[in-house]
């Protein structure tokens, strides 16, 4: 048994057939090729496979991709706007908030939700957004720098 489905993912409409069981991360990254959300850990626990659906943050090993139909779906391929980085993509990289990168899609797409949400926020606040987020390399350190980076350059482009 097959369901039919229409995902606009990255501004793009697919329609595909899948299996009912296929979770969303893996018809992100096997049937519409974009690898850059990772699968971590398969129970949610890591945040690397985080994605924006309608709008907000979730864990995309937790949701089927029947469940995504009709749904607007951003990934971090989708970040990057007139072939110009994210602010956040700029601040992980100006700021060193990366190590190996694996985890590094999933905590820009929750920094992205929380900068869309409140566009000031203190470290305490960056970091209790990241609690579902895990780095294993760099100690979260750099990581709320990069976003604290992007908050201020976002907040000076919109005023």
């Amino acid at each position: 048994m097959h369901a039919k489905i229409s995902v606009t993912v990255n501004g793009k409409v697919y329609e595909r057939t899948v299996e009912p069981r296929t979770l969303l991360v893996y018809f992100l990254r096997e049937e519409l090729s974009l690898t850059g959300t990772h699968i971590g850990c398969d129970t949610s626990s890591c945040g690397a496979c985080t994605v924006h659906l309608d709008g907000k943050a979730l864990k995309s090993c937790t949701m089927l991709a029947v469940q995504a139909d009709g749904c607007q779906v951003t990934t971090i391929e989708g970040m990057a706007q007139n072939g110009e980085m994210h602010p956040l993509q700029t601040g992980f990289h100006e700021e060193h908030g990366l190590q190996c990168g694996f985890c590094t899609p999933g905590m820009i797409m929750v920094a992205a939700d929380l900068l869309e949400n409140n566009p000031d926020p203190s470290e305490h606040e960056i970091r209790e957004a990241l609690e579902g987020n895990f780095c294993r390399c760099t100690g979260y350190h750099n990581i709320v720098r990069s976003i604290q980076h992007a908050a201020k350059r976002m907040q000076t482009a919109t005023a």
